[in-house]
């Protein structure tokens, strides 16, 4: 074959693969334009109003709120506006409840300290909720615990931002090729620059995960985050450049990252202390090691705990395997951080092969099929806020109906968070936050309207109206 030939082809077989990701440029929270509620409540009057729990498109419905509570949803007929409340007419558009994604990075860079770190990733945060999502969960800041302290911060109101639930800074390193070793002795946490808590939690045993989790813990996360495979092999194969993932035959590369009893020790050890744990697992041992230990959350799964393709009857049947509460295990699929420079460093390692996103395809609907809940995650870090909702049309180009894509980000994203925020977003049910967000189309008829969000409400504040009346 010809170079001129192949490159061709090579060229072709990105082409194919997914499209290409959107991203986002900087935005101006100086345009927001925040809007507290009156002391006599807010109606808003929805034309259309999705029901995340069934799936159903209601028609003709009022909301009630109070501070930042829903108090009434229903049928116009049978919900009054009271008087003096100020009535938000979205009458022509669709309303949803806030979107919830379980896992974006907000401060994946390393900055020079925590408070850049911050502000930058406050600025992606008001992205991301300027896009409908008015809950997030950090999976994980390399450098910095400053997420902790922007989550207190919206919480006490000192700033305006989306619900946050924080993993910190991941436990065990991870890498698509090995780390540069220092001239001088230097400890690990610092070969990859300084302050890399990634780096410098040792969980090489039970007792010391434990003591990882208990440090986590006591620095105020929501959950732990476990890297459980890498993607190179001893002395960088097979590129040292850091392509990673897969052998020129197209096998992905999954190298266990943890033991079985490490894993244990850190479920264990965060179920005590009323943590939840989330797991990067691509497959392999690490994947098979992270669903034996009870972990809550595996996220990514894109080839089975054998490394097939597609999956396997093992990993649905440990996937069926309760967790420590009696609940089914659902599953986090990303999907932006899996676009662009990855898919073409994929095609290349593995010989043009395949992708980590083409084999998320199949698992994807492996698991639908099997019945395993899925929970609506990006990925994204950097350019990727403020535009995940784009994942929503390859959901429903995989097989889903386009309100079993919507509850992703709503009902099904909402079980599984921690604490008793799983109780209070997800639905617009009385009781719950005024979390609502609107768009002018119908998503259950074109789910691309997703990307377009006009209207978010945040705890009663409205924090973006561009539906014409």
């Amino acid at each position: 074959m010809s170079i001129r030939l192949s490159l061709l082809l090579f060229i072709l077989s990105i082409s194919i693969c997914a499209q290409p990701r959107p991203e986002a440029g900087p935005f101006d929270a100086s345009r927001m334009d925040m809007q507290p509620a009156p002391s006599q409540g807010v109606a808003i009057r929805a034309g259309r109003l999705f029901d995340s729990k069934s799936g159903a498109m209601l028609t003709n419905q009022v909301i009630l709120i109070k501070g930042d509570r829903i108090t009434a949803a229903g049928p116009a007929d049978r919900v009054p506006i009271p008087s003096g409340a100020m009535v938000i007419d979205l009458s022509r558009a669709t309303v949803l409840p806030g979107l919830i994604d379980r896992h974006v990075h907000l401060m994946q860079e390393q900055q020079p300290n925590d408070a850049r770190a911050a502000f930058s990733g406050w600025n992606y945060a008001l992205k991301d909720l300027n896009a409908g999502f008015t809950t997030l969960q950090d999976m994980g800041s390399p450098y910095t615990y400053a997420t902790v302290e922007l989550r207190d911060a919206i919480n006490k109101g000192q700033v305006p931002g989306p619900r946050l639930q924080v993993a910190g800074p991941q436990l065990n390193p991870r890498a698509a090729g090995y780390y540069p070793a220092p001239s001088v002795v230097t400890p690990f946490s610092q070969t990859a620059g300084p302050n890399a808590f990634q780096l410098s939690g040792d969980v090489n045993s039970p007792w010391l995960a434990r003591a990882a989790v208990r440090e986590h813990s006591h620095y105020g996360v929501d959950w732990i985050k476990v890297y459980e495979t890498e993607d190179y092999e001893g002395g960088g194969y097979p590129d040292p450049s850091g392509a990673g993932a897969f052998t020129p035959d197209g096998k992905m590369i999954n190298v266990p990252s943890l033991t079985l009893e490490e894993n244990q020790a850190i479920v264990d050890e965060a179920h005590r202390r009323g943590l939840r744990v989330a797991c990067h697992a691509y497959g392999g041992e690490g994947l098979r090691n992270c669903l034996e230990a009870g972990v809550d959350m595996p996220m990514h799964v894109i080839v089975g705990v054998t490394g097939a393709e597609g999956l396997d009857d093992e990993t649905i049947r440990l996937f069926k395997k309760p967790l420590w509460d009696g609940t089914q295990r659902p599953v986090m699929q990303t999907l932006w951080d899996l676009i662009g420079d990855m898919e073409a460093r994929d095609l290349k390692a593995s010989g043009g092969h395949t992708t980590r996103f083409r084999l998320t395809e199949m698992s994807f609907k492996r698991l639908v099929a099997a019945g395993v809940k899925e929970v609506f995650g990006s990925g994204a870090y950097t350019n990727g806020h403020g535009v995940q909702a784009f994942q929503f049309a390859y959901y429903v180009k995989w097989g889903m109906t386009p309100a079993q894509a919507l509850q992703m980000a709503t009902s099904s994203a909402a079980e599984s968070l921690s604490f008793e925020l799983a109780k209070q977003v997800g639905s617009v049910d009385a009781g719950k936050y005024a979390d609502l967000i609107a768009v002018a189309g119908d998503p259950l008829a074109d789910i691309t309207e997703m990307q377009r969000v006009k209207f978010v409400m945040k705890g009663g504040v409205v924090f973006r109206n561009e539906i014409k009346q």
